[in-house]
């Protein structure tokens, strides 16, 4: 009873957090309480769970004396080491997110995102559609879309006054964002998660995405520019009253800037020369811009300087993301300690054709289910497999990488960068499913067609 309950929580978890908005709870605390839950479950049923699945004798290879172990003592032992290895994998993706949001925290607190307002010098308005676009198509693939969205949507008011054009332009940011993360190992999320894990390297998704996520973003964008009635931009006084900027010199600004995006370019970079895991890379750049910033602030008494520096940053994190994908990934290893994952990776191959199909409908999925859990289910479904589509690099692992993320835009709050324009510039949900949706569904498997035409 207990082992068919395990499923059915984690499904209502998952539905109550696309719900946030209506209930008014938020999601962190829901998948929080939904980790606890499962491994709760599944401490309470174990002997009965572990007794119908193989991982159970699997373990008992690496435990001395196992057989001489009582039920109790065999359960106590396994649970103890199956949650460590799961904090160990779950950590390294946290401290690469936590590492991320400080280095970006540090770029936008010192002034450096507000100069690409300054050197955007177009004077209609679907001209700046465009390039605001490519240029969140772009950075979304270095600094990840979450953070883009929030960059081009700042940057974005700062330019227009009309709410209707700020709309619009909201809408596009969302798009272009996932269209970029995919084809990035860290413009995701779950494009990080399906990195970290041995499953697809750079090299493979960079060459077999980008031209399906470009199909991605410019079938929407055509549709947004006809939706854009053209004009001359109107720019808003930039405000000049924000005495931390006053601080900073334009030439220390931009030192910033270079060096933060060279650290995050650094990070697939080295993993793929020497190996170093992602996590370090992004710690190895902020510690950088720390010694940097320290060495630039050392002598400075005011507390408006101290307010530049990076121990200051991690005081404006936001920890509640941190601990969200932290519930998600606890949860989704409960169910597969647990058995349930091989279960339902067994029903999908019963009902779906080929492993291709399995990765579309998980895209559609995504639009309204968490991307993030739905991935890491994913993968632990599938095992690494030695040839086949789902060896490293293999077919299913580089198409879920382009619709487990473009296909949380087909609505608004399929992504957390669509959840995140939204709170930024109020989009209502039925404006963006009745004028995007169509435009995004056709892109999508457009570039899915593209995807299958060529590497399938």
């Amino acid at each position: 009873m207990i082992f068919a309950l395990m499923p059915i929580i984690f499904l209502i978890g998952i539905i109550l957090v696309a719900l946030e908005d209506v209930i008014r709870i938020n999601k962190t605390a829901i998948v929080l309480a939904m980790s606890i839950i499962l491994w709760g479950l599944f401490l309470l049923d174990a002997d009965a769970i572990l007794a119908h699945n193989t991982v159970l004798s699997l373990f008992s290879e690496d435990i001395p004396n196992f057989g001489n172990l009582t039920m109790h003592e065999r359960i106590t032992e396994f649970m103890e080491r199956a949650l460590t290895h799961a904090l160990g994998d779950v950590s390294s993706t946290l401290f690469f997110v936590m590492g991320s949001m400080a280095l970006i925290e540090i770029i936008d607190v010192h002034g450096a995102f507000s100069m690409i307002s300054r050197w955007i010098h177009l004077k209609r308005k679907r001209s700046l559609l465009w390039l605001i676009s490519a240029l969140t198509f772009v950075f979304s693939a270095i600094i990840g879309n979450l953070a883009t969205v929030i960059v081009m949507i700042t940057i974005v008011s700062k330019i227009l006054k009309k709410r209707p054009d700020r709309l619009i332009f909201a809408c596009m940011i969302v798009v272009a964002s996932n269209a970029g993360g995919c084809w990035s190992p860290i413009g995701d999320v779950t494009t990080l998660l399906l990195w970290t894990s041995g499953n697809l390297g750079m090299i493979q998704q960079v060459t077999h995405l980008v031209v399906p996520a470009f199909f991605m973003l410019i079938i929407p964008l055509i549709g947004a520019t006809i939706m854009l009635k053209d004009g001359p931009i109107y720019t808003e006084e930039v405000d000049e009253t924000n005495r931390l900027g006053e601080l900073v010199s334009e030439r220390f600004q931009t030192t910033l800037l270079i060096i933060s995006t060279l650290a995050f370019i650094s990070v697939p970079v080295l993993q793929t020369w020497i190996s170093l895991p992602p996590f370090m890379g992004v710690l190895f750049g902020l510690a950088v811009i720390w010694f940097i910033t320290d060495l630039r602030y050392s002598k400075e008494q005011s507390a408006l300087f101290q307010r530049l520096r990076v121990g200051h940053a991690f005081t404006r994190i936001d920890i509640s993301t941190v601990l969200y994908f932290l519930g998600v990934l606890l949860s989704v290893d409960a169910l597969k300690t647990a058995g349930q994952l091989d279960m339902l990776a067994n029903t999908f191959n019963n009902l779906l054709p080929n492993p291709e199909s399995i990765a579309l409908m998980l895209g559609v999925c995504s639009s309204f289910l968490d991307n993030v859990a739905l991935v890491a289910a994913a993968i632990g479904m599938y095992p690494v497999q030695a040839s086949g589509p789902f060896m490293v690099d293999g077919v299913f692992w580089t198409f879920l990488a382009y619709c487990g993320v473009t296909g949380g835009s087909l609505l608004i709050i399929g992504s957390a960068s669509g959840i995140t324009a939204m709170g930024l510039e109020k989009i209502p949900f039925t404006y963006y499913l009745k004028k995007f949706t169509p435009w995004i569904l056709l892109a999508y498997f457009v570039g899915a067609g593209v995807f299958l035409l060529f590497f399938a």
